[in-house]
């Protein structure tokens, strides 16, 4: 990843700028064990948007599909690739869990670098996409991301993740793609924030991912569930606290907020479920997707989106919502 980025910033011809968040200047800035975190940026653009991938370690679609997006934003001068650099300055973490892509887990482990040995003897496990939290940032990696993000104010943002191979509710049918909103639209927490505006940008905006990637016959789509029929609620996953506006340490006074989506291909690599010859067709989706919505957002497309289309992307009939606060909540 290193490398890629480092040969990106030499070779791309509009810009590239692949730095760590040491030399960003951050407080914390490397992960538990040590490892650099990087970031790569590129357009000019006044709104801002945040791109993440492998924050679980185990999942490594996200940081293979963020690089080619980063080489086409870096050397193509197609028009399309010109308005997303004019309008847009991306901020683009290929790796956010070194730790874990290096060991292929899920997790970091908390880290004791004096006795180079995990903190207490015993490994402590952290969840980095449920750290951003009051009471959480246990983890150095989730310290060091959150005091970027707070520099850059993103307008939007998209996580790429990895869940186990799935049917498609009603028709059994292999799902390649599953489109998430980490705060159920319609459901105990979204609606209240920002007047549902975040209710209804991040419903327009997986709608229009969802109606372009149907042109391609090698991606199904469906919408992300948990346990058969639960929306997920959680407020500890990092793009729940970007909609929260969650001010940590005092670094985010002004409670900036903004709407994020998230993306799970199918397959994980320490299941075993990942097969290599799937693996060029499940990079290609992420990238179409990132693609066709950023451009939808650009152009306005996405705005125009009917929200209420989220209900035509398939799914199984919602009967709760699966929160890190409050167990299942009933739906309705």
């Amino acid at each position: 990843m290193v490398q890629e980025l480092q040969k990106l910033e030499r070779t791309s011809r509009h810009g590239v700028d692949a730095f760590t968040l040491a030399e960003a200047g951050m407080e914390v800035s490397t992960s538990e064990q040590g490892r650099d975190l990087w970031v790569a940026t590129v357009g000019s653009g006044e709104e801002h948007v945040w791109l993440q991938g492998r924050i679980h370690g185990n999942e490594p679609y996200g940081t293979d599909a963020l690089l080619s997006l980063l080489k086409d934003l870096g050397t193509n001068g197609s028009a399309e690739y010109e308005l997303l650099r004019s309008t847009f300055t991306f901020h683009i973490i290929p790796v956010y869990n070194p730790d874990g892509a290096e060991a292929n887990i899920r997790h970091t482990v908390l880290w004791d670098r004096v006795s180079g040995a995990p903190e207490g003897g015993t490994p402590q496990r952290i969840d980095l996409n449920r750290d951003w939290t009051a009471e959480g940032f246990a983890a150095d990696e989730s310290r060091a991301f959150y005091e970027y993000w707070t520099t850059v104010d993103p307008a939007w943002g998209v996580d790429i993740h990895h869940q186990g191979l799935k049917q498609e509710h009603g028709t059994g049918d292999d799902v390649t793609l599953s489109l998430g909103i980490s705060l159920a639209p319609g459901g105990p927490t979204l609606p209240g924030l920002e007047g549902g505006a975040y209710d209804r940008l991040t419903r327009q905006m997986n709608v229009h991912v969802y109606d372009e990637l149907s042109k391609y016959g090698f991606v199904n789509v469906d919408r992300y569930q948990v346990g058969g029929s639960l929306e997920i609620d959680i407020k500890g996953g990092v793009v729940s606290a970007m909609m929260l506006g969650l001010d940590h340490g005092g670094l985010n006074p002004e409670e900036h907020s903004h709407p994020v989506v998230f993306f799970e291909t199918s397959g994980n690599s320490s299941d075993g479920s990942l097969g290599q010859k799937a693996r060029g067709k499940s990079v290609q989706q992420n990238v179409l997707a990132l693609k066709e919505l950023l451009l939808g957002l650009a152009t306005g497309e996405v705005q125009q989106e009917d929200p209420e289309r989220w209900d035509e992307i398939p799914h199984a009939p919602v009967t709760g919502y699966q929160t890190d606060y409050a167990g299942v909540v009933p739906a309705g």
